[in-house]
């Protein structure tokens, strides 16, 4: 412990509040957005993983998790680098309530706010394979995936790993979070197949989009605690996170909107959420390094192109990524991270800080490049070795009745209506 850092009551409470604020990301948030896109036969089939992910991952987390992706027993090794920060902090050892981080608040909040993000990552991968899979098999999935793919890919962008060191910018999740788990989504929905009754072009019907709506809400309102909260401090570095992503939301959001707008000759509010939560993915990385222009750009570039994913690219080769997690959190997290190195800017970062090509720093855009390409790879490759391993174990995708009757009701035993 650094004596010289001493308890500060500010970034304190403020990092309390933003760690509310991500877990509610998870719950509400992503099981409403989630459950309301799907068949009212499937709504608790998400609230239910949902529930199962911030319980089990949250155990897993500060039994080792957390030592694995922030440990530093095996630093200055090899090891450390391209593996695992080390087992030090298994059962959060050593780390006691006066044990401080270098912004002055106490470890064990830091822990329960990186906690936060190990939940919301495997969450995000819900919507690739919605309606159609066993929750043995997503609740075995989940805790290998967190254990294998999540907590050495925290470590490499966070807690001193490889990524860190080539000096990829990463702020608040575009490559830990977004990156890794919508690849991990595409391939998952590959891998599992179509919902029997999908057919290419003619998308399943929401059942609820009130509940879209409510999650979209809240998924923005936790936003703020996911990208202000990154800097562990109440500073002017944290409010421009704030004002950038909330300011890429809206520009993403009108831009979806606009452009469904032109092309569909309506205006949805399903489609005015996906692009609020396109913007808010990409912006992610971004967020504590590229000012309002950035922000702007970020907004609209993203839109337009998940969008096109989502309405044109995904037709065409005709995958069922149920609920857009890969059009929507990897195209958007991938875009995101590389215009991290087009608009970031040293009247974020400071003198001295990293700055993107457009400021002349093309070296910066390399590096978020190829930290993008790795950690698309990385994720790719373990999520589908993963899936091999959980589908000879348990199984992965249910049976073609319970597929057609509802997983509500077959695996776990209620409906949420009852009509």
């Amino acid at each position: 412990m650094d004596t010289s850092v001493i308890l500060d009551s500010g970034h304190t409470a403020w990092m309390i509040v933003a760690t509310l604020l991500v877990f509610m990301m998870t719950i509400p948030g992503i099981a409403l957005f989630y459950g309301g896109l799907v068949r009212q036969k499937n709504m608790l089939s998400l609230v239910m993983q949902s529930l199962a992910i911030a319980g089990v991952v949250s155990i897993l987390w500060v039994v080792f998790g957390y030592s694995l992706a922030f440990g530093t027993g095996y630093e200055g090794s090899g090891f450390f680098k391209y593996g695992i920060g080390g087992f030090d902090k298994v059962m959060l050892n050593g780390i006691g309530l006066d044990t401080l981080t270098a912004t002055g608040i106490p470890e064990m909040l830091f822990v329960m706010f990186q906690c936060m993000f190990a939940l919301i990552t495997p969450a995000l991968i819900l919507g690739a394979f919605a309606e159609r899979v066993r929750f043995a098999g997503f609740l075995c999935f989940t805790v290998l995936w967190s254990i294998l793919v999540y907590m050495p890919m925290a470590h490499w962008v966070w807690g001193g790993g490889f990524l860190m060191e080539m000096g990829a910018v990463d702020f608040a999740g575009g490559t830990v979070v977004h990156v890794n788990a919508g690849v991990a989504a595409l391939v998952m929905a590959l891998m599992v197949g179509r919902r029997k009754d999908y057919r290419v072009g003619r998308p399943i019907t929401p059942h609820n989009i009130p509940f879209v709506f409510l999650g979209t809400a809240l998924l923005w309102l936790g936003w703020f605690g996911f990208n202000a909260g990154s800097g562990l401090a109440a500073d002017g570095l944290a409010a421009n996170a704030f004002l950038v992503t909330h300011i890429a939301t809206c520009m993403a959001a009108v831009t979806w909107a606009a452009i469904d707008w032109v092309v569909n000759k309506k205006c949805t509010t399903v489609g005015a959420c996906t692009g609020a939560v396109a913007g808010l993915v990409a912006i992610t990385p971004a967020a504590g390094s590229v000012d309002l222009v950035g922000a702007l750009f970020i907004g609209l570039i993203t839109s337009a192109v998940c969008f096109w994913m989502v309405a044109v690219v995904k037709p065409k080769f005709g995958y069922d990524d149920a609920l857009d997690a890969f059009g929507v959190h990897g195209v958007g997290g991938i875009i995101g991270s590389v215009l991290t190195g087009v608009f970031a800017t040293q009247f974020v970062t400071g003198e001295g800080g990293v700055q993107g090509a457009l400021y002349g720093d093309w070296n910066q855009l390399w590096i978020q490049i190829a930290a993008t390409v790795i950690s698309m790879v990385f994720s790719a490759v373990m999520t589908f070795v993963l899936f091999k391993v959980v589908d000879k174990l348990v199984g992965i995708r249910v049976d073609k009745r319970v597929e057609e009757e509802g997983l509500d009701i077959y695996e776990h035993g209620e409906s949420a209506y009852d009509l």
